[in-house]
């Protein structure tokens, strides 16, 4: 174990705070779901009938239960780690190899051992939860291989940024965090990128769309939008789950509109070309070009803010290292973040919601009609067991679409002419 100071003593009662926070609010949710949720919404009479309600409140409760029991182990693990003085033995025992490699092992243990704590819990919630409910359709066989698929790429791609970042900190002089910040937003383009037509393929199989009737749809959706339209996809997703959904991802070339199968066996064409309207709305309102700009502000203040606490020896001091490689500097300054970016996440939701809203928007006014896309998010929502009530505050923290009766009241109470 390390000593402790009056700086670790500060960060700890912020990390504890923001923990209790986050299991608090997941608590209040599902107490919120379970008080308000008795009665169908008036949106969704005729749509949901009260044993599905209840089916609905069960499904939010054993998930929150989940979270819970998850999130705890999590923030467990998570300590042991930092105060345990793992990290600064491993610093001390690795002095004497590469940095680089050095650096990759410094940073491998800890995610791998969070790695293996998380595990049966993917399990418990594939194969118990999601198969109480009907959803997991995925094999144990499917299970492990999507383990080592994403296993393999993390080692690849995460090694390659890390080597990257941690060559840039002992070579670029001190204005290393602008080169790293550029070498950090050129990956998450290459991503952008790459993980519509390398990555996801990997893991499900993408095929054009075949019925008929509904590529004539999208056709003349896309005519009459200007748009050319080559990359509309739909996901064998019913080879994992039954979960229904779509979304919209890539630049470029590499942009893709992909449609779950189970979204498209349970919905009728209408309500389809409503909510690949919604995504094509992502699009021509550059959604992910917005999300990349605020992805690089972020980026830099962060970058800068790492440049000046990399050195900083009382956090090292602090955390019980005896030296101070520049690859720990990088790792305690995550650590750092950590209970920090659990504050600041509402304004990414935040901003998440209003694309949201404006691709509803969007989509109301092409087609002319709420009907349909309200019609598809009411099935979606039956579909996933969606919880109808969730709290205000749960939202703000957790939501990155604004609360389906939310957006069905402003889809109805909106004018297409207007919109």
């Amino acid at each position: 174990m390390i000593a402790f100071n009056s700086f670790l003593i500060i960060y700890l009662v912020v990390y504890v705070i923001s923990s209790l926070a986050d299991l608090a609010i997941d608590k209040i949710n599902a107490d919120y779901a379970g008080k308000a949720g008795e009665k169908v919404p008036e949106a969704f009479k005729g749509v949901i009938v009260e044993e599905e309600l209840k089916k609905i409140r069960q499904y939010t409760q054993d998930n929150t239960s989940f979270t819970l029991v998850q999130t705890s182990v999590h923030k467990i693990v998570f300590l042991f780690i930092i105060l345990s003085g793992i990290l600064p033995w491993l610093a001390n025992a690795l002095s004497d190899i590469n940095f680089v490699l050095a650096g990759l092992i410094f940073f491998g243990i800890p995610g791998l051992l969070t790695a293996i704590t998380d595990l049966p819990f993917d399990y418990y919630h594939s194969f118990v939860i999601e198969e109480r409910y009907g959803f997991n359709t995925k094999t144990v066989k499917i299970w492990v291989s999507d383990i080592a698929k994403a296993f393999l790429l993390i080692i690849v791609l995460g090694g390659i940024l890390l080597s990257s970042l941690f060559l840039l900190v002992r070579y670029a002089g001190d204005m290393w965090w602008v080169w790293a910040c550029a070498v950090f937003l050129g990956f998450q383009l290459l991503m952008t990128v790459l993980y519509p037509t390398v990555i996801a393929p990997l893991f499900n199989k993408f095929t054009p769309i075949d019925d008929p009737e509904l590529v004539l749809r999208i056709e003349e959706l896309a005519k009459r939008e200007g748009l050319e339209i080559k990359g509309i996809y739909q996901m064998d997703a019913t080879k994992r789950s039954r979960h229904t959904n779509a979304y919209f991802s890539g630049l470029g070339k590499a942009k893709r509109i992909v449609l779950f199968d189970s979204l498209i066996q349970s919905h009728d064409v209408d309500e389809i070309v409503a909510v690949l309207a919604h995504e094509i709305g992502h699009l021509k309102k550059n959604h992910i070009k917005k999300q990349l700009a605020v992805s690089a502000a972020v980026s830099v203040l962060l970058f800068f803010l790492a440049s000046k606490m990399i050195t900083w020896s009382l956090m090292f001091e602090s955390f019980g290292f005896s030296v101070m490689p520049e690859y720990a500097g990088l790792f305690l300054v995550g650590i750092m973040w950590e209970p920090v970016s659990f504050f600041l996440g509402p304004v990414g939701m935040a901003i998440s919601r209003m694309f949201e809203r404006e691709a509803d928007i969007y989509s109301l006014r092409i087609m002319n009609d709420s009907g349909p896309l309200v019609r598809a998010l009411k099935k979606m929502a039956k579909d996933n067991l969606s919880n109808l009530r969730p709290h205000p505050l749960y939202v703000w923290f957790n939501y990155s679409h604004p609360p389906l009766l939310e957006r069905i009241k402003d889809l109805e109470a909106c004018d297409p002419i207007k919109a």
